[in-house]
């Protein structure tokens, strides 16, 4: 088994591919097929081309209409909806339309009025999903695949490996993970987990040799105004940003579950340790005044 690996950029992000395989040619297949389906994914569910299936989507929104999807985002939808409902409506894909109120790189709050008046057309529950018919009986909404589809890539990516026949690997796109298997030689790999308030310095590093990992922390995108950190994780329910937890990252079988559970986690803020702990599922967490907790805090390599 020989060792390879392929770097890129995607869905706005660095991404990596790591992998053993017999020969170069048979790790270029897996490769070429794990990047068209990833770039697949970007073109259908990117908000920032016309052309693609959520534009589509929001433009029916817009008006007040309905639409009827293909297979593929019916499983998205229905996954959204289980994690709507599983986190008492924090999880919630209509949300991504505040992005429009809150501009990170202004340096100012949203004015007055506007969250109150942007949050009419936020909510799950105001839509109608009956697979494969989207119906938005409340006209201006927007839909926003970006808490979900990229771990799913990321979970394709490794189904795409199995079907090459690679059984040892990684995959990393920006950070959502997903183990194929261990090293060729069996040793697990080593995957760092980001300190929310230390840039280039590690929290911890977790040891895997299966399953995914996946993080969310309000260090991607803020805004600090007189000592007062606002990040782009925000609650739908108010229109404002979280301000308990600095970042929480959640292991589970799937990427996508991981990375579900760890947005959840930074949602539910002075409940996130509970609600954590009930899930059942290795995790981590900071919060704001740099206090560490989760099933992983003690871990060691």
């Amino acid at each position: 088994m020989k060792f390879f690996q392929h770097a890129f950029k995607a869905m706005g992000t660095p991404c990596s591919i790591q992998l053993y395989a017999p020969s170069r040619a048979s790790a270029e297949r897996a490769i070429q097929a794990i990047v068209r389906d990833i770039q697949r994914l970007e073109l259908k569910y990117s908000r920032y081309r016309e052309d693609s299936l959520l534009s589509e989507i929001n433009r029916c929104a817009a008006q007040g209409g309905q639409i009827k999807v293909d297979p593929e985002t019916a499983g998205l939808l229905d996954y959204a909806a289980t994690c709507h409902r599983e986190s008492d409506g924090l999880f919630d894909i209509t949300s991504g339309i505040l992005r429009h109120v809150w501009d990170f790189k202004s340096g100012r709050l949203p004015a007055e009025g506007r969250i109150e008046a942007t949050l009419a057309r936020v909510g799950w529950s105001r839509l109608n999903w009956n697979a494969p018919v989207l119906e938005f009986p409340v006209a201006g909404m927007e839909l926003d695949f970006g808490g979900v589809v990229k771990e799913y890539a990321v979970d394709r990516s490794v189904s795409l490996c199995w079907d090459a026949g690679i059984r040892h690997g990684m995959i990393n796109l920006g950070g959502d993970i997903r183990i194929v298997g261990p090293h060729a030689d069996g040793s697990p790999w080593r995957v760092g987990i980001q300190h929310p308030r230390q840039p280039g310095s590690l929290l911890r590093t977790i040891q895997l040799s299966s399953g995914g990992l996946a993080s969310s922390g309000d260090y991607e995108r803020c805004i600090t105004l007189h000592g007062i950190r606002y990040g782009h994780v925000l609650n739908p329910k108010t229109g404002w940003p979280v301000r308990r937890m600095a970042a929480v990252s959640v292991i589970g079988e799937l990427c996508v579950i991981a990375g579900s559970a760890s947005t959840i986690g930074m949602l539910k803020e002075e409940h996130a340790s509970e609600w954590l702990q009930n899930l059942g599922l290795p995790h981590l967490w900071v919060d704001v005044e740099g206090v560490i907790g989760g099933s992983l805090a003690n871990v060691t390599e």
